[in-house]
């Protein structure tokens, strides 16, 4: 089982899982962070097998899991909140170089942290980050994302019923149930009324409808190796995205996964695992 860490920041504390793991000391740690809606702990089956063989890291993002910064979806404006944060973690950590990790939103998180900081990262490693452009004028509340995330059920009673609730359901529809059981795990807490969501439905929306930011510059920043595994069937990894990243870092492994969905870690851990391990030998 992981450490759980409580990382101090001036306005809250990040929760950080984390594998001391037995790998060689020459080896880069890895940080992985989650995707919107979820949690650190959502990864833990997929990131267990590495503990012996490198250092594991995930953190909860704001508004996530047992992370304390505010989340007030209201004043949440960018998604670049994200980076800003992640930085300070690993700052305070001071263990870079990392290999930084991510799914979805996670991913694109993680990018755009290499790209400001490229002093923290030795390597990236993205799970069908998040790159798409809302057309203009595009009513944003109407967004199918936002309205699932808005009608989303926030407490149950106990467990046992968020775990009946979204078995092959939905999002889950492709998970394994340890994977479930990790992400109720993270993403449940204990409330009066039995258990409440760890990511308020509105926060999770919020992300939904500001999207992420222009990413064409981080990619032009980028001075690491990169290599990107992006789902067969909704990919939220544009064709946009993927040339630019072809173009301007032509050594940049780039990997479609046949008969994936965006919840391409859940369904193929051992390609997570490979490429995590891979990263930290290059």
């Amino acid at each position: 089982m992981p450490e759980e860490r409580l990382i101090a920041l001036d306005d809250g504390a990040v929760h950080l899982l984390d594998w001391a793991g037995t790998g060689s000391a020459n080896a880069a740690p890895i940080h992985f962070t989650h995707a919107n809606g979820f949690n650190a702990r959502t990864y833990q089956p997929i990131l267990a097998p590495l503990a012996g063989k490198a250092h594991v890291m995930a953190s909860d993002l704001r508004g996530h899991g047992a992370t304390t910064l505010p989340a007030d979806p209201a004043a949440h404006a960018t998604w670049r909140i994200y980076p800003a944060d992640l930085i300070r973690v690993l700052d305070k950590l001071g263990q870079g170089p990392y290999v930084l990790a991510g799914h979805s939103m996670g991913g694109t998180t993680s990018l755009l942290v290499a790209a400001a900081r490229p002093d923290l990262v030795r390597a990236l490693v993205l799970f069908d980050p998040v790159a798409v452009r809302f057309p203009d004028g595009i009513d944003r509340d109407q967004i199918p994302l936002v309205v699932g995330a808005l009608k989303r059920r926030a407490v149950f009673p106990d467990i046992e019923s968020a775990r009946k609730a979204y078995t092959g359901r939905g999002a889950f529809k492709t998970w394994p149930a340890e994977t479930l059981d990790a992400y109720l795990a993270g993403g449940l807490k204990p409330d009066p009324e039995g258990w409440r969501l760890a990511c308020a439905p509105a926060w999770e929306a919020q992300n939904f409808r500001l999207g992420p930011p222009d990413l064409f510059d981080a990619i032009d920043a980028l001075r690491c190796p990169v290599t990107l595994l992006h789902a067969e069937e909704r990919s939220t990894s544009s064709a946009e995205l993927l040339d630019r990243i072809r173009a301007r870092h032509p050594a940049a492994r780039i990997r479609c996964v046949p008969g994936s969905t965006h919840f391409l870690p859940m369904e193929r851990p051992d390609l997570v695992r490979d490429a995590l391990l891979d990263a930290i030998s290059r």
